[in-house]
């Protein structure tokens, strides 16, 4: 039986704090690719690609010592599966798929959660990733011939993952001015998910066999479906502004509590007061009676039209086109389209380029694989710092309920909340595109310590850039509108990161496993990040004369201004 708005409200902290765990274990873990791939050639998968040992020389992944090339190619042997450049093409090009669901997926379920709510699209991604388990383990079994169950394993993993991701983007809507903060903190899980399977690779090290880990996975992904299915409730989480659960569960006995939330359910339980209070002074109007608990739900409510809510058009939504066609979104989505792109090429041909840098020693590419990994845990500290960014002074801005109220005379007026939302993201924004520009110069050096460096930066961003988008588009458009435009961005922009691909065929072919020329254009195409927050920072208007005044403390006035203010 799924939970009420009032019972998952009671109960947000817990999910907040499992929400966390299970993006940790669960939602992006395809960003760990490099020791997954690792763990894939082991296996097994799509070796018989490669030449057979009667053209290869043996290698013994242990003892990294190394290989001795042929003719045309090096070969190698990696706990017995020998392994080759075809080999990683087609593995790379099942992580693009993978990879591609990863945010292509999060279109459809922005309009479905934004609908239906979060309950539905999460229980069906905790079973999608309990079966890419089940299918990785089955392909195991037999890589000569079930090789190809990996593609499908990988999409039904990154769309899962980003079932569980995207419902928990909604959960921080529970949470009022610490909103962009919890998104913030969602993000940082969902980007520290990476560190998962260089986890399960030091198991898989350890002596554990693959099989046996992915069942187990796949078992903890049944403990996400039971959370969900007695915590989630069915109906969308509403915004801040829209929400007023002490309102509501006050009232829950009216039996609205699982039909309508917040501000309309206030408007509909003070339309059922004014109705019951006929008679009454005005003074009365918006207080039960107290009998009024022991008569029945269908004589309150005689006729829906009695309870319709009539907003103004100057309250009205923007469209979801509007919205869409703003300078905030379409900027939005270039800076989604390179960032994305610039990220998922390192993470796709991270392995390739550490072997470049080490001379082919995999015993190095694989102990840097791992340091790359258990980085990946800065996400989870360094994305609330860009949440704390977007909600800087938020709470000491004024909105609009306090400006149509009256005000002392001689009190100042405090900052408007919706400029100081913008302010704050275009700050989030600039030191976002300044640490990627810092990530794709150390990326030029061909230095392998420095490698180091570009983990931390490329981890930093990764986390950064998601906050900063989402606290964005929470700050600047509606909350129904969330889901749809958060899903168009990384649509679209999953559709541009499908170019890591060519460029990984190019580095390894016409380059011969060079990375540099490819990094220069990324580095250029990154410029373009700094556009996005020149709009936001051109759109804010400037204050009002009287508005300055009366910011201005009473202790910065002259004696002669303070006694005229008094």
């Amino acid at each position: 039986m799924a939970p009420t708005l009032a019972t998952a409200f009671s109960r947000r902290w817990w999910m907040a704090v499992t929400a966390v765990i299970e993006n940790l274990l669960f939602s992006a873990v395809l960003l760990g690719w490099g020791s997954l791939l690792i763990m894939l050639k082991s296996e097994g998968f799509y070796s018989y690609l490669c030449r057979g040992p009667e053209n290869s020389s043996s290698f013994n992944f242990s003892n990294a010592s190394t290989s001795v090339a042929s003719d045309e190619e090096e070969y190698l042997v990696m706990n017995n599966w020998p392994i080759c450049k075809d080999q990683d093409e087609m593995l790379n090009l099942a992580f693009t798929v993978g990879s591609f669901l990863l945010s292509a997926i999060t279109l459809p379920l922005g309009i479905v959660m934004d609908k239906y709510g979060p309950r539905k699209l999460r229980l069906l991604g905790s079973g999608c990733f309990a079966f890419s388990c089940l299918l990785i383990a089955y392909g195991a079994s037999d890589p000569s011939n079930l090789s190809v169950l990996i593609f499908f394993a990988l999409a039904l993993n990154g769309f899962g993952g980003m079932c569980m991701t995207f419902t928990s983007l909604t959960l921080p809507n529970m949470f009022g001015d610490l909103r962009s903060t919890f998104i913030a903190l969602m993000i940082g899980s969902y980007a520290s998910s990476a560190v998962t399977f260089p986890g399960i690779k030091v198991i898989y090290d350890l002596g554990a066999t693959f099989i046996t880990i992915l069942m187990v996975w796949a078992g903890c992904a049944c403990l996400v479906f039971l959370n969900c299915f007695f915590n989630w409730p069915l109906e969308p989480f509403p915004g801040p502004e829209d929400m007023d659960f002490t309102v509501k569960i006050k009232f829950s006995w009216l039996g609205f509590d699982h039909k309508i939330t917040g501000k309309q359910f206030y408007r509909q339980v003070t339309t059922v007061g004014r109705r019951l209070s006929v008679g009454n002074s005005m003074k009365q109007q918006h207080q039960v009676p107290k009998d009024l608990a022991t008569q029945e739900a269908n004589k309150l409510c005689l006729s829906t039209v009695d309870l319709e809510v009539k907003c103004k058009a100057g309250e009205e939504a923007p469209s979801f086109m509007k919205s869409v066609f703003s300078p905030i979104f379409m900027l939005s989505l270039i800076t989604m389209c390179v960032t994305q792109l610039r990220l998922i090429f390192y993470m796709g041909a991270m392995n390739t380029i550490l072997d470049s840098l080490t001379d082919g020693d995999l015993n190095t590419v694989s102990v840097y694989t791992s340091i790359f990994g258990v980085l990946q845990l800065l996400c989870l500290v360094t994305s609330p710092v860009i949440g704390y960014i977007m909600d800087w002074k938020l709470k000491d801005c004024e909105d609009e309920k306090e400006k149509k109220g009256k005000r002392e005379p001689g009190q100042p007026r405090r900052p408007d909340k919706q400029i100081q939302k913008i302010t704050n993201a275009t700050r989030a924004f600039v030191f976002t595109n300044i640490l990627l520009v810092g990530f794709g110069v150390t990326c030029i050096i061909p230095n392998l310590t420095l490698q180091i460096l570009s983990f931390i930066l490329h981890t930093i961003v990764r986390g950064f850039i998601h906050s900063a988008v989402g606290g964005l588009y929470a700050a600047v458009y509606p909350s129904s509108q969330f889901g749809s435009l958060t899903g168009m961005q990384s649509l679209i922009s999953a559709l541009f990161a499908l170019l890591q691909q060519p460029l990984f065929m190019a580095m390894v072919g016409p380059l011969e496993g060079d990375p540099m020329w490819v990094n220069v254009g990324l580095l250029v195409l990154s410029m373009l990040g700094f556009c996005l927050p020149l709009v936001p920072a051109v759109s804010q208007p400037p204050p009002q004369p009287h508005q300055r005044r009366a910011g201005r403390r009473p202790q910065d006035l002259r004696p002669d201004q303070q006694r005229q203010q008094a």
